[in-house]
């Protein structure tokens, strides 16, 4: 089912909000039958889930995931990215002033992202990881001490 004009508009100022009754009103219902209203949108199952994919979309938009991160470190360990600093220089008679260039990742920002992703496909554990599962028998059960 679409959702009306609205609908979308309580659903949105929701998103904002978190108060269905200021939801309402924003969205051009009524504020005698506001509260009523905007508890009523809450419940009813294609709005819900309008609100919920948003949500995810506003979530994967903020947060990077995996699979950014690592795209992140690969073009810093390849030094394909630039960093703006700041850089004082001399300019005679004992001023100075300052200026941002932009840098590519030294040597040890390399080595760092490097062992990230080094670290994040274990190829520097010394430890293996089993996940054994078998069933344990204990041989004459009846010397064992409670």
């Amino acid at each position: 089912m679409k959702l009306t004009l609205k609908q979308k508009a309580f659903a949105d100022y929701y998103i904002q909000t978190g108060n269905a009754t200021e939801s309402a009103i924003k969205a051009g219902y009524s504020k005698k039958t506001a509260g009523v209203i905007g508890d009523e949108n809450l419940k009813k199952p294609y709005i819900k889930k309008y609100i919920e994919e948003r949500l995810e979309q506003i979530s994967s938009d903020r947060i990077a995931d995996a699979k950014e991160v690592m795209e992140y470190l690969t073009a810093v360990m390849r030094g394909q990215t630039l960093s703006e600093i700041v850089v004082v220089e001399g300019c005679g008679d004992g001023c100075s002033e300052a200026r941002r260039i932009d840098k590519a990742p030294d040597e040890k920002e390399r080595i760092k992202a490097a062992e990230l992703i080094g670290k994040r496909y274990s190829m520097w554990t010394d430890k293996v990881e089993a996940n054994v599962q078998q069933q344990v028998v204990f041989c004459d059960e009846q010397e064992l001490e409670d």
